[in-house]
């Protein structure tokens, strides 16, 4: 990693919260799988308490005041740590922000991206408590979701190393191709956290067909309303199956369109990239979208056991950080004195 020390440190940190960011998203995922999205139905504590531990004592009183949602210990503690680690990410963002400013005057440091990222964490702190406090609403868990998967991108984007270069003509259509892939992975990732939020997952018992039909009955009306107002506890889901259907294959039908439109960057990188870095990003991508295809099916061949519907958030946060190479790699690289990320 070259550069002056302030900047290899804000590099060096950038990594560290990149990797812990990574970590935040699979136990995020592990715990909304295992339904401790509620374990603590308040926020930042947990019934008032640092630790569930805290609580062995007053589980009757609990349960009393509670008699809907009797204390879980398991489930307890699957948040809190979850928060534990939000809360060290938070101190890592932080530090970024104070560094940047402290080598504000080395032209090659990023100033403004350190700052959005904090204001993002805030924002996702801020959507981590309305997940509690409105009962586990599918617009916010999934865009708590999509805010998690873009602090992971802009932290890997500050982590990678620019090259100062000049992008050749034969890049600029995959750039495109790329920025376009791009946006359908985000959408497909929305349709991945509205299916998890709206428990639709096991909606389609069958792979490649669904309840033995290629086109099954579907209620798209009722699967794909975003607001349904306050007071409604959505833990365990509150959509018939013909909704939940509608959204499962929707999401199926989604992963066909996103591998193909990847693959388009892919192969354009592999035949017109000019440097090894776009092209080993490109094949990190393919591999990470064989990896999340494979996981998809299996996830549906073996009943949707817990490891797997884990493993294909961490997949998803996989082909997320190789987009983002690609797309560094493929980017016009500014003249030092003009760098202002």
């Amino acid at each position: 990693m070259i550069g002056t020390p302030g900047l290899v440190w804000f590099r060096r940190a950038a990594l560290a919260a990149t990797l812990l960011c990574a970590i935040v998203v699979v136990v995020g995922a592990w715990v909304r799988l295992t339904n401790a999205g509620l374990g603590c139905p308040d926020w930042p504590g947990c019934y008032g308490h640092v630790h569930p531990s805290q609580l062995i004592d007053r589980v009757d009183q609990i349960n009393a005041a509670n008699p809907d949602r009797p204390f879980d210990y398991q489930k307890a503690l699957n948040e809190m740590v979850h928060r534990y680690i939000v809360g060290a990410l938070g101190l890592l963002v932080l530090a970024l922000a104070a560094i940047s400013v402290w080598n504000r005057r080395d032209p090659a440091q990023p100033r403004v991206l350190p700052w959005v990222l904090l204001a993002l964490l805030v924002f996702q702190a801020l959507l981590g408590m309305w997940t509690v406090t409105l009962l586990l609403k599918p617009l916010i868990v999934t865009l708590h979701l999509l805010g998690g998967l873009a602090t992971l991108a802009l932290l890997w984007w500050l982590a990678l190393p620019p090259e100062r270069r000049e992008l050749k003509a034969a890049e600029r259509p995959v750039r495109r191709l790329a920025i376009v892939a791009t946006v359908v992975v985000l959408a497909q990732i929305a349709l991945g956290g509205w299916t998890s939020t709206n428990y639709a997952a096991a909606a389609c018992a069958d792979f490649p067909t669904c309840h033995g039909s290629w086109w099954p009955d579907m209620d798209f009306r009722n699967g794909f309303v975003l607001w349904r107002g306050l007071g409604i506890d959505y833990e365990g889901g509150v959509l018939d199956a013909p909704a939940r259907v509608a959204i499962h294959y929707t999401h199926r039908l989604g992963a066909y369109l996103t591998a193909l439109v990847l693959l388009l960057p892919i192969l354009g990188a592999w035949r017109r990239a000019q440097t090894s870095a776009a092209r080993m990003a490109a094949t990190a991508l393919f591999v990470a979208l064989g990896l999340q295809i494979a996981i998809g099916m299996n996830l549906i061949w073996q009943g949707w056991p817990l490891w797997l519907g884990t493993a294909h958030n961490a997949g998803a946060a996989a082909i997320v950080l190789a987009m983002v190479a690609l797309l560094r790699y493929l980017s016009p690289r500014p003249e030092v004195g003009r760098y202002r990320p």
